[in-house]
């Protein structure tokens, strides 16, 4: 139960971080506990649907050594939006939602290298 916590509350801090850095890119106004709802979803659609699509991709990640793995991330970063702004808590990637461009598509490769690496670096100082 403590790793779940911490997990979350280092997912909507480095959501928060991605927000601040990238304000053009991605978009939020809600408080905290918003961000924390956002985080909770997210590690829900990567524990759920990330490790199907993951294994659905295998050949594909073994063609392209990998790098359809942040097409994956991408899409699953865009799934989050979808499912938070259907509850009420509205993360915007890009233009999405409404709008899928190929700069939303951009901005959620971006997002979910970004959210990678931010939450690595806050998991080297806090442990579970």
């Amino acid at each position: 139960m403590k790793g779940f916590v911490v997990g979350t509350i280092v997912t909507a801090i480095a959501f928060y971080i991605l927000v601040q850095v990238f304000p053009n890119w991605f978009g939020y106004t809600g408080g905290f506990v918003g961000l924390a709802v956002i985080a909770v979803i997210f590690g829900v659609i990567n524990g759920l649907i990330g490790p199907i699509v993951k294994l659905l991709a295998l050949p594909l990640t073994l063609m392209t050594m990998g790098l359809i793995g942040f097409v994956i991330n991408a899409a699953l970063l865009l799934a989050t939006a979808f499912v938070s702004k259907t509850l009420g808590f509205t993360l915007q990637v890009g233009d999405y939602p409404p709008d899928f461009t190929a700069d939303t598509f951009i901005a959620a490769i971006v997002g979910a290298v970004v959210l990678s690496l931010i939450s690595s670096a806050i998991r080297l100082v806090v442990r579970d």
